[in-house]
């Protein structure tokens, strides 16, 4: 994503060559993709996508990761037809861009998607999970709806004021040691306000030596030393789902 101080946008990584498992649909007035498992659990997440649109295949491929541990997973067009950030763009025009992209405001698109989930595919329990811009998204619903049993915001900018510290529901961040968009002491300061004005379950993880986007935009085979740290955060964002959801 960007700094919200100074926005450039954040580096595409390595983007995967992957087709998904799940389909296409219209909900409401956005597009989506949803993934369902073999077996209804009256379990879903919804995702919330990065910078890089709800088409990027490397977050349909975490959207099938979640479904392959029992969950519906929808993963809406949160930018509602408008284009997603191009790599080739010029980096110049980015803070224009983020401007009629607001991750604090989404409830619109997560309303609907929450009332096809529940009629459409008889879901009782929900999750949230965003990378990027979408952790920014998933800290701001964490933090003033409590329909999420638990949300799972992976390298979102921390924004800081008041209304973002009391989450309503258990809440994992995961960062990166490396992250040249989100600074340690960012990290720092979340972790503070958190422990000053929290009352529910949150875990803050840091991971050594990675970079933004690791998580879903980093080859576990390209760098073998990554490997773990990508697989554990990974493994930590399926069991903080398990645990609550």
């Amino acid at each position: 994503m960007a700094n919200e101080a100074n926005p450039c946008p954040c580096d595409i990584g390595h983007k995967t060559e992957y087709g998904g498992l799940g389909h296409e649909v219209q909900i409401e007035h956005i597009r989506a993709y949803v993934s369902k498992p073999p077996v209804n659990t009256g379990r879903a997440v919804i995702v919330i996508q990065d910078i890089f649109g709800w088409q990027l295949p490397n977050t349909r491929y975490m959207a099938d990761m979640i479904t392959a541990n029992g969950y519906t997973t929808v993963l809406p067009d949160f930018f509602v037809g408008q284009e997603p950030w191009c790599p080739s763009s010029d980096s110049s025009t980015f803070s224009e861009w983020l401007k009629t992209r607001n991750a604090q405001k989404v409830d619109r698109e997560v309303d609907a998607a929450l009332k096809y989930l529940k009629l459409q595919c008889g879901a009782q329990k929900f999750g949230i999970v965003g990378f990027c811009w979408g952790g920014v998204a998933v800290h701001h619903l964490m933090a003033t709806r409590s329909e999420f049993r638990a949300g799972v915001s992976i390298y979102g900018i921390v924004k800081d004021s008041e209304d973002v510290y009391n989450l309503k529901n258990p809440t994992l961040f995961i960062f990166a040691e490396n992250d040249v968009v989100i600074s340690l002491d960012e990290v720092s300061l979340l972790t503070q306000r958190l422990k000053d004005h929290c009352k529910v379950e949150y875990q803050i993880k840091t991971f050594s030596g990675q970079t933004h986007g690791f998580v879903h935009r980093k080859r576990e085979d390209f760098t073998p030393a990554d490997k773990p740290y990508i697989e554990e955060a990974r493994r930590n964002l399926v069991e903080w789902l398990s645990k609550y959801v």
